[in-house]
């Protein structure tokens, strides 16, 4: 029986998950005080609540340099949660933003609840220090995304994207499970940490460790939507809320790699060098398909489906290179992601709002419709393309970089390559929204207010990553510090 001897730090270690848990209170209240016509201000409030949990969290809630194993070693301490739980927060706030003028989403309360059960879920992913709770944590995770993936219930697309995530997700989810439970009966123990040092101790013989090393892999790659285990993805995307797919596409995502990243270099020793082989195909696979069947949509939610499928091969390099520098670049490229990606999937739902369409043909005569739209999604996609100088340009060098490091130039040309085939497809949008004419090209398209303080928060925050370097990089030194 584990007996607790409570400490500040035990608190400080929670403290965004327990500022969710009271924003969540607060929006159950407000559910039922306000009448419907005035929900939509529970946007503003979300938001708002969760910046206030990023300066708090900032200020008081940041760990030692010294990783801590706390509450009977469920919870790991140390700076790669944390960054992560940041980033988290910061997805979700800027998805409340986009979701509040969405008609039948923006005005439910349920669905700003599911959306911070969800973010909860994932602070404790990237906190995971036990099979037990990592497992509760991604479940936690998802059963509310699988619930906001079908929200629209009178939509059709909306209620199967929701179902074929649902019955995708459930699947991979028991196949990890079944690895998680081989690992505690080959070991003995669910503490990640203790397993480490039972398996580098050899006591573990490496085929069984390989066979569950494939097994988690199924349910990570679910995660980050890799190839082959990316077929959900373009049908979810397509189907579910914008703003929750944008959310989806992002902050899941790097759930996803928070967990990959601790579970793969903490448990899985450098005698078993398969692991990386197997990564490294993922990711080549990830980045070619992903770019090669991007090239032929003519869906705007689809393509962006497809380019997260490739922006997932581009981490998984980081992840391949096994080094500091590696983990470094894969959490200064998934935060440089997140800022693009988001503002990328609010231009979507700002132009769907109005237009009710997502067609890439029908974006002509946007750049006259609406230039700071137009702006906005030329910043997002440059970035997505890799582009100086904006964040996702130096996300991509610094993960090449990584992959050079470690020899691997092969790995580092082949994303090269895939780069350049993405940005025929990025631009051939931008061709679209700048140079093709539309009769409606007269019409201004509105955009609301909540949606201009998001695409400017985030149009900055692209350049940001792109031009000020230093101390985004240095955050990601220091996350990835926690793991070596």
């Amino acid at each position: 029986m584990i007996e607790f001897n409570f400490t500040l730090d035990m608190f400080i270690a929670i403290l965004p998950e327990i500022g969710l848990l009271v924003l969540a209170a607060i929006v159950l209240i407000m559910d039922v005080i306000l009448p419907r016509e005035r929900r939509r201000v529970m946007g503003w409030i979300v938001a708002g609540g969760l910046f206030g949990i990023i300066i708090v969290s900032i200020f008081a809630g940041r760990p030692g340099m010294e990783a801590q194993l706390l509450w009977g070693g469920m919870v790991r301490f140390d700076w790669l949660a944390f960054i992560f739980k940041m980033i988290f927060l910061f997805g979700a706030a800027v998805t409340a933003l986009f979701a509040m003028d969405v008609d039948n989403l923006g005005n439910r309360g349920e669905f700003y609840l599911l959306l911070l059960v969800a973010t909860m879920g994932m602070g404790l992913m990237a906190a995971a220090g036990d099979l037990i709770l990592l497992y509760l944590a991604i479940e936690t995770t998802s059963i509310p995304l699988y619930v906001l993936a079908g929200f629209m219930t009178k939509e059709k697309k909306s209620t199967e994207s929701g179902f074929k995530y649902l019955f995708f997700g459930a699947l991979t989810s028991a196949i990890m499970l079944y690895g998680f439970s081989l690992l505690y009966g080959f070991a003995g123990t669910t503490s990640i940490y203790d397993l480490a040092a039972i398996v580098q101790q050899g006591d573990v013989g490496l085929v069984p460790l390989f066979g569950v090393l494939l097994l988690v892999l199924v349910g990570f790659g679910f995660k980050i939507s890799a190839v082959p285990f990316h077929f959900w993805a373009p049908d979810v995307y397509e189907g579910a809320p914008t703003p929750v797919t944008g959310f989806l596409s992002t902050a899941s995502k790097a759930a996803g790699f928070a967990v990959l990243m601790r579970v793969l270099l903490v448990v899985f020793p450098e005698s078993l060098p398969s692991w990386t082989s197997v990564v490294a195909i993922l990711s080549v696979a990830s980045m070619t398909l992903g770019n090669s069947l991007a090239l032929a949509q003519r869906n705007m939610k689809r393509l962006l489906a497809y380019s997260s499928i490739a922006h997932a091969g581009y981490a998984l390099i980081g992840v391949v290179a096994f080094s500091p520098l590696g983990m470094a670049a894969v959490v200064y490229y998934l935060g440089a992601y997140l800022l693009t990606n988001l503002a990328a999937f609010g231009v979507v739902v700002a132009f769907w709002r109005v237009t009710g369409s997502d067609e890439i043909a029908d974006y002509a005569g946007l750049s006259r419709r609406a230039p700071g739209l137009s702006l906005a999604l030329m910043v997002a996609f440059l970035s997505l393309a890799g582009m100086p100088p904006l964040g996702g340009f130096i996300g991509k060098v610094l993960v090449f970089a990584a992959a050079v490091d470690a020899d691997l130039i092969w790995l580092a040309l082949v994303g090269i390559i895939n780069s350049i085939v993405g940005l025929y497809y990025y631009l051939t949008v931008l061709k679209v929204v700048y140079l093709f004419r539309s009769e409606d090209e007269e019409k201004p398209l509105p955009i609301s207010r909540s949606y201009t303080v998001a695409l400017v928060i985030l149009t900055l925050g692209i350049v940001l990553t792109g031009t000020l370097i230093a101390p985004f990089f240095a955050w990601g030194t220091t996350a990835a510090a926690a793991l070596f």
